[in-house]
């Protein structure tokens, strides 16, 4: 006999984006809940650090969402406490600093005509001959953007997040973060206003008044006024098994081990975690392969600089080997009230780093004076103008995508799925690298599969999509309609070309072909040369060798490039799906000849 909601009793373990949204939807449909928490405050890493009035968030969360839901929980959790901000970040690389987006002028004087030059031409060479399989990180980046921008903008900070290199790091991590990002979308960023915005590249976000904090210390006031209970600094134990079923958790609460029983268990506590704390023990195989997981964590140093303003960014992310620190937020940017001394401005500089190793073990001293050093050296603040500061660490705070993830995790999600009465929940709790408000859906998912008997999988909540239960029907084996099985093959053979993409890289390396070489021979000399450029004036009209001549070629190239690349793509595009047309035309007839055939 089905349970009515009075007479369920689900157990919450954590209270994070994911916890505290399960334990807000259970609220809302009257189930009577406790929430275990292990640390002092809630929001898990996206939570908001106080020192001495100022406050800190751990990672700079921005408030973005495609979910409709997730939206309307946010503004009647926070309402007039829930702000709109402009974005600005660049990156530091080499001593200089790059907006992101990218913005023409901007690159063009940083990385230098020549430089960028060479990006486009690596950029159309990774296009024209790319990596057959992207299995990593590496090869990802590269079919998208080239090899020359993947070293110059990807490989060193990303090796500073992750600890590992490029090349053992999964794609699947590149698919979630940067999806629909590419050399295309930067450049049309830099040139026009897109008509749809890449997430990656959104220049706008919302953001609580004092930091995301605010909205999760609001969530647990909220249950708990309607009866929910919270336990905080109440470590898991041990988590009791009867056959598939989760009979109780023991906790450590206030020195004392304790039992609490519930019909239903949701987890956000990191999957790995989870496994090794089950009585009786899952098979070895789970066991090892939950061993296999790995997390990234990182500390933020937290500095309090005696000055009203130091850069406009919201954060900047520090692209250089020379200093440990990989991003510095702007706290003040963020919200002007997370800094109580608007004469002062507070930065948290983060360094990723494994728990247990030297940089995670350095006492907070040492830590503070190696912020203040590496800010100096950086020059966006001064070493002298650092009055205090403080650290916190984050463990677990990203799941690591390394080369064999994949076949482990999914051991563990074959062994928690045949579980009858537990759902695991969050970016930990699913090993996988959501954003705060996907954290949220997983927990608002997981309730309606108690509360309304849905069957939402959890596991499918993407990063970079909105949600959408998928209902799946099985009638023996699945098959595929001929024309969407040609149709993938040939996308995948044949990829269409977008043609005003493909004229606006056409018509950059002509036009900055043309502007190099002009200049080239105004700067080196060489008569046979220039007299062969001059050549060009009976094409392009009013063209020198001079210095207003380079800028006219540069017009011209990028103008007459961009008209051959369309044109080449357009009649390339037209031949393959003649070719395309004519192929499903004989594979369907075949068909029908085997299907009369048959009858």
């Amino acid at each position: 006999m089905e349970q009515s909601n009075s007479e369920k009793r689900v157990v919450v373990i954590g209270a994070g984006p994911a916890g505290l949204t399960a334990a807000y939807e259970l609220a809302e449909h009257k189930v009577p809940t406790v929430v275990v928490e292990k640390g002092k405050i809630v929001g898990g890493i996206a939570r908001t650090e106080s020192y001495k009035g100022y406050h800190f968030d751990m990672g700079g969360h921005r408030f973005l969402t495609k979910s409709s839901e997730v939206t309307r929980i946010w503004h009647k959790i926070l309402g007039k406490d829930f702000l709109h901000r402009p974005r600005l970040s660049r990156i530091y690389y080499r001593q200089k600093f790059f907006h992101y987006p990218l913005k023409p002028l901007n690159a063009l004087k940083g990385l230098g005509i020549f430089e960028s030059f060479f990006i486009l031409l690596s950029c159309l060479r990774w296009k024209m001959f790319p990596y057959r399989r992207e299995d990593t990180f590496e090869q990802w980046v590269t079919n998208r953007f080239g090899s020359r921008l993947f070293h110059t903008f990807f490989k060193t900070y990303t090796e500073k997040v992750w600890g590992i290199p490029c090349s053992e790091l999964k794609a699947e991590w590149a698919a979630q973060r940067i999806k629909g990002l590419s050399l295309k979308t930067v450049v049309l960023n830099m040139l026009v206003q897109p008509k749809q915005a890449i997430k990656s590249l959104t220049e706008e976000f919302s953001y609580p008044r004092l930091g995301p904090g605010m909205m999760w210390n609001r969530v647990k006031d909220e249950i708990e006024k309607q009866g929910t209970r919270v336990y905080m600094e109440t470590d898991v134990a041990a988590i009791a098994m009867t056959g598939k079923r989760v009979e109780n958790i023991r906790v450590l609460r206030n020195g004392q081990s304790e039992t609490i029983t519930g019909t239903h268990f949701i987890s956000s506590m990191p999957v790995t975690e989870f496994i090794k704390k089950i009585d009786p023990p899952p098979a070895v195989a789970v066991l090892q392969a939950a061993g296999k997981l790995h997390y990234r964590d990182f500390l933020t140093v937290c500095l309090i600089v005696n000055q009203p303003d130091l850069f406009p960014d919201n954060w900047i992310y520090i692209h250089d080997s020379s200093v440990k620190m990989g991003r510095i937020q702007n706290f003040k940017n963020w919200s002007a009230e997370m800094v109580p001394d608007p004469a002062k401005t507070s930065l948290g500089l983060e360094y990723f780093c494994n728990e247990g190793d030297e940089l995670w073990c350095m006492a907070d001293e040492q830590l503070i004076e190696l912020g203040k050093r590496e800010m100096d050296r950086v020059g966006l603040a001064n070493y002298d103008d650092i009055e205090d500061g403080c650290v916190c660490r984050v463990a677990k705070a990203y799941p690591v995508y390394d080369s064999d993830y994949g076949d482990y995790l999914a051991t563990v999600r074959q062994y928690i799925d045949g579980l009858e009465n537990f759902q695991t929940i969050g970016r930990n709790g699913l090993h996988r690298y959501n954003n705060q408000d996907h954290a949220m859906l997983t927990g608002l998912f997981a309730v309606r599969n108690i509360v309304l008997g849905e069957r939402n999988d959890v596991w499918n909540v993407n990063t970079e999509q909105q949600y959408q239960e998928e209902i799946a029907t099985e009638i023996g084996d699945q098959t595929r309609d001929i024309t969407t099985v040609l149709q993938d093959a040939f996308s995948w053979t044949f990829p269409k070309l977008d043609r005003r993409a493909f004229g606006v890289s056409l018509g950059a390396v002509s036009g900055m072909f043309l502007f190099g070489a002009t200049l080239f021979v105004l700067l080196m000399g060489g008569d046979l040369m220039g007299t062969k450029l001059l050549l060009l004036n009976q094409y392009f009209l009013g063209y020198s060798v001079s210095m207003s001549g380079s800028v006219l070629a540069l017009a011209y190239g990028c103008a007459f490039g961009f008209v051959a690349g369309w044109g080449f793509a357009f009649l390339r595009n037209t031949a393959v799906f003649l070719f395309m047309t004519l192929s499903q035309r004989r594979a369907e007839r075949r068909v029908l000849r085997r299907l009369l055939d048959y009858i």
